[in-house]
């Protein structure tokens, strides 16, 4: 039973969802949004599985009478939706869209079973008895057929958040409907998981805004749901190392979540996130003194418990400090990016109160990763930079980017591989080391700008001094090449983000051959401090030596160094060098 306050939170969670819903389609409808791979839409209205069977579980928890009756129909359209053929090749799983059959996705994504799946199920546990005979049979039935996909698939542990929401999904359904090879199945994936985690010491999805939350919200939900003891103890010590990390990059001065993030779909920490943490602080901050936090149609499920330890971290600063973490090795690394050395991840983030600025010593500029981005402001008002590189301005994967930083002074390289993805990691590679395009830039992204904001001259080899109120950036490009073609900066704005951006190719749409391009790479080095803090003076030396790019910047307390391919080349090979 909801209490008045949480009934309160799901109704106002709910009125705008109420306006969404399509009584035709007994499902919502929504403007078409997607991160630009799986689907071939491209715009109009959809009608998303997903959120669908969301919105009723919301109208199940709500109680009235005519959202079980709403709910029921959502249900009854969108089981029918799933894939229930044991022979065919996408056994057990949903389509994105309505109006996107299975078999038009390019190509469909499997962790739709886990998604609906984990949906399904908490219609099963809390409102099983409130629906009609037939529907109540064909929800077990749904259940069933995306566990089987879920087991078939069998996702590696590497794959943080899937790996939880289908163990979680089989775990409980086996525990409900008393099938012991899938309760062995999921024993199974769970210690497996346990094992994998504590051997890197932390989740391989590391250090994401996005996926260390719905981590931690499946956690919650398995130790409210797993009946079995053996799994609790477990259960409880990854809960543990889940907070622990949000808490180690959580940066109070600005209510932002510091990075390099492995997995992030907003550089701005979201408001929803915001009241995530809030909640489960249990009173220990309040991130919206002017109001209450963004009503939730799922916070009355959850039972949200951020360990008492770590609650201080996201409510004061005590004090400037560097976290530096090894979020990859060993296994891991095969999965990440290659399998041909063991040179781990590693993630370096400093914290002051004027800002925090965090980097990934290699990783690449996927839409989805963050290898480096910092954050300044107050906290009603926060700014960041994050550093992307664009093919046809879109972010490129097969640019890869290798960062060393001490305290707020990053010196970082770009180079390009030659059989890596395009917009994805791994749905679009690369084919002959050649793309299409009409423009190639590494773009510094300021977000949340004052429309007031200038940046004053921004020029290749001169440093730029960058006033941000309370923090103050130097910023410098002493080395930027692509082939024959002569790279220049370029600044811009859009809305309140500004940018400076490295142009290396810009003209009539061309093929790039990577691999014959003797010469390709980019040196940066960024420089944050406080306002009246001594300046670092950047002195970032580069030179060409054979197939190698070196860079050496002095700091006062220790030399920054890099060394990089200079010519294009695999992604193996290029991270052979990366600074470890």
């Amino acid at each position: 039973m909801l209490t008045p306050e949480q009934h309160r939170e799901l109704l106002a969670a709910l009125g705008p969802l109420d306006a969404q819903y399509d009584p035709l389609e007994r499902m919502l409808r929504e403007p078409f949004h997607s991160p630009g791979y799986h689907t071939t839409l491209k715009g109009g209205f959809t009608h998303p599985t997903r959120s669908a069977l969301s919105y009723a579980v919301a109208l199940l928890d709500a109680g009235e009478p005519w959202r079980r009756e709403r709910a029921c129909h959502i249900l009854d359209r969108v089981i029918a939706l799933q894939d229930q053929d044991p022979q065919s090749r996408t056994y057990g799983l949903w389509s994105w869209f309505m109006e996107e059959p299975l078999e038009k996705m390019s190509p469909p994504d499997w962790n739709w079973a886990d998604f609906n799946g984990a949906q399904l199920l908490q219609v099963a546990l809390d409102h099983h008895d409130r629906l009609p005979a037939d529907l109540a049979q064909r929800l077990d039935e749904s259940i069933l057929h995306a566990c089987r996909s879920i087991q078939r698939r069998d996702v590696g542990p590497g794959y943080t958040n899937i790996a939880i929401m289908g163990t979680y999904v089989t775990y409980v359904a086996a525990e409900r409907y008393d099938v012991p090879d899938l309760l062995a199945y999921a024993q199974m994936r769970l210690q497996r998981f346990y094992d994998y985690t504590l051997e890197q010491d932390g989740f391989v999805e590391f250090n994401s805004p996005t996926y260390t939350v719905v981590a931690l919200r499946l956690l919650s939900l398995m130790r409210m749901h797993i009946k079995d003891p053996w799994a609790q103890q477990m259960l409880a010590e990854l809960h543990e190392i889940g907070w622990r990390d949000v808490a180690r990059r959580f940066h109070p001065p600005t209510n932002q979540w510091a990075g390099p993030h492995s997995r992030c779909y907003a550089t701005l920490l979201q408001p929803g996130t915001l009241a995530f943490i809030q909640r489960a602080c249990h009173g220990a901050v309040d991130f919206f003194p002017q109001g209450e936090p963004p009503p939730s149609i799922e916070s009355a499920r959850l039972a949200l418990a951020c360990p008492e330890r770590y609650r201080p971290a996201f409510a004061t600063l005590d004090g400037p400090r560097d976290e530096v973490q090894v979020f990859l090795r060993g296994r891991a690394l095969a999965r990440v990016l290659d399998a041909g050395h063991d040179k781990p991840v590693i993630g370096t983030t400093h914290l002051e109160e004027a800002f925090a600025l965090g980097s990934a010593n290699r990783m690449g500029f996927w839409n989805q990763h963050r290898p480096l981005v910092a954050y300044w402001g107050a906290r009603q008002h926060p700014q960041a930079l994050q550093a992307r590189f664009l093919h046809d301005f879109y972010d490129y994967c097969s640019a890869q980017v290798f960062c060393v930083q001490s305290g707020g002074c990053v010196l970082a390289g770009v180079n390009f591989a030659t059989d890596y993805g395009d917009t994805h990691v791994n749905l679009d590679k690369v084919r002959d080391a050649t793309i299409r395009a009409r423009d190639l830039r590494l773009r510094f992204e300021f977000q949340n700008m004052p429309a007031s904001w200038q940046s004053g001259p921004w020029q290749l080899g001169q440093v730029a001094h960058l006033d941000l109120g309370g923090a103050q950036m130097d910023l410098l490009v002493p080395y930027a090449a692509l082939g024959d073609w002569p790279a220049r900066a370029e600044a811009g704005r859009e809305g309140n983000n500004a940018f400076l951006d490295v142009v290396l190719y810009q003209g009539e749409e061309r093929a790039i051959n990577f691999a014959e391009i003797r010469e390709g790479g980019i040196i940066l080095g960024v420089s944050l401090r406080a306002q009246g803090t001594s300046d670092p003076k950047m002195e970032i030396r580069c030179e060409v030596v054979g197939d190698h790019l070196r860079a050496t910047w002095p700091l006062p307390e220790a030399a920054l160094s890099l060394e990089m391919y200079v010519k294009p080349g695999p992604v193996a090979w290029l991270h052979s060098l990366a600074p470890a």
